[in-house]
């Protein structure tokens, strides 16, 4: 990559990618902190990284490393590839002429488009975006500016996939990566938009992973502080979402979670206990639940739910960020069970058949899985093509759905 101010034209926006980003914290805020964050915004190297924290929070800080917010983003690197290099899994057919092959090589990972079996367009990896629990994507280098490969990886058929949105039978490269991209898949880059109107980038600045300074602000000025006064129990000068109004707490998460935005101010502008309107705008009706899909707006879904409307929960009434907590609709339904207690008036009033305990799953009935409208993948090996299923936060009553649920369990060994 060369220097940070060389431009050249290229490219067109991208779709946001895979990515989920959680509220939740137990750092400690002082009253003048939100004062402070002119401190942080204003320092030229506010950053301290997320290991600097387990030093102080080694537990929170030694699970938060295995969720999938924290592995969202990589450099290109073989321990972080998902998808097989060996032939003939490495192959995607695109047409009769065409092919795309994932390469390695001893100079790196490569995807390489063939036309009547000659190289057209080779594109080294330059970034994973994903953790591989569902899937991933990735993004090459031209210069100092980033584009995204037309190959990706879905992880329950492990098969490579169409990247999100390309087409099925063009080989397409041309596809810009911008800084809102970056944001919701890292925790920070220094950027600039070039005469060209795309998006350049400092890849020396890049902070992988959604990690702790993503939810808690920039933290050199705390940690500076903190070593300091290693008796201090205030926390100066660190962001702590638990101790934010639950709007300002719904900002953070929405930053990432409440779909396409447009942009008033630059990315990485956002901190955890700013207003999210200040930053941006919806470029989406609000006020109708059914035009949101359930990939990309999880707050949107949430806020249109009656669970929602008629109590004070928010993100993390649910989640807790700092753990990976995946498949675990035991626990996610404990949570629900805080509000639905058993013989009280917001008890679940489904019989369910004898055997079958409700509060051990309320979240495949009132969350279930549904297909995206917005991302529809094609494999190659096997030939097969699939929406993505994503959880839908809209909590409601889904009564083909609960039948559904109820036959497979019938059928299943109890």
């Amino acid at each position: 990559m060369t220097g940070f101010n060389r431009y050249k034209k290229y490219g067109l926006p991208i779709l946001f990618i895979f990515g989920f980003v959680y509220a939740g914290s137990t750092f400690r805020k002082g009253s003048d902190e939100l004062k402070g964050m002119s401190l942080l915004k204003n320092n030229p190297n506010p950053y301290a990284g997320s290991a600097s924290c387990r030093n102080c929070h080694k537990d929170i800080y030694d699970t938060h490393i295995l969720t999938a917010h924290y592995r969202d983003s990589r450099p290109a690197d073989e321990r972080f590839i998902k998808g097989s290099f060996d032939s003939p899994k490495n192959r995607f057919k695109l047409n009769k002429f065409t092919e795309l092959v994932m390469e390695k090589t001893d100079s790196g990972f490569f995807q390489t488009a063939y036309i009547n079996g000659l190289p057209f367009r080779r594109e080294a990896f330059g970034m994973v975006i994903g953790s591989g629990r569902k899937g991933q994507s990735y993004l090459y280098w031209d210069e100092d500016r980033m584009f995204q490969l037309p190959i990706s990886y879905f992880t329950p058929l492990n098969s490579w996939c169409n990247s999100p949105g390309y087409s099925t039978t063009v080989a397409y490269f041309g596809k810009a990566i911008t800084g809102r991209c970056i944001e919701c898949h890292g925790t920070y880059a220094k950027t600039m938009i070039g005469p060209d109107a795309v998006t350049h980038f400092d890849s020396n600045s890049i902070i992988y992973g959604i990690d702790c300074e993503r939810c808690h602000g920039p933290s050199a000025a705390h940690v500076d502080f903190e070593i300091k006064h290693p008796g201090d129990k205030t926390g100066k000068f660190v962001i702590n979402p638990k101790l934010l109004g639950r709007e300002l707490r719904l900002d953070a998460c929405a930053l990432c979670h409440s779909g396409f935005r447009k942009e008033k101010m630059p990315p990485f502008s956002f901190l955890a206990g700013d207003r999210l309107d200040d930053f941006s705008s919806a470029d989406y009706p609000e006020d109708k639940s059914s035009t949101l899909d359930v990939h990309g707006n999880q707050l949107g879904l949430l806020s249109s739910s009656k669970c929602f409307k008629s109590s004070l929960m928010d993100c993390s009434s649910c989640h807790n960020v700092h753990r990976n907590e995946v498949n675990d609709p035991i626990l996610f339904s404990t949570r629900c069970m805080n509000c639905h207690k058993e013989k009280t008036s917001t008890d679940c009033t489904f019989n369910p058949p004898k055997g079958l305990v409700l509060s051990a799953n309320c979240i495949d009935c009132h969350m279930p899985l549904l297909p995206s409208r917005k991302i529809f993948l094609q494999m190659d090996n096997p030939r097969k093509s699939t929406s993505d299923l994503v959880r839908t936060h809209r909590i409601a009553i889904y009564k083909d759905i609960t039948k559904k649920f109820v036959a497979n369990w019938n059928k299943s060994d109890r």
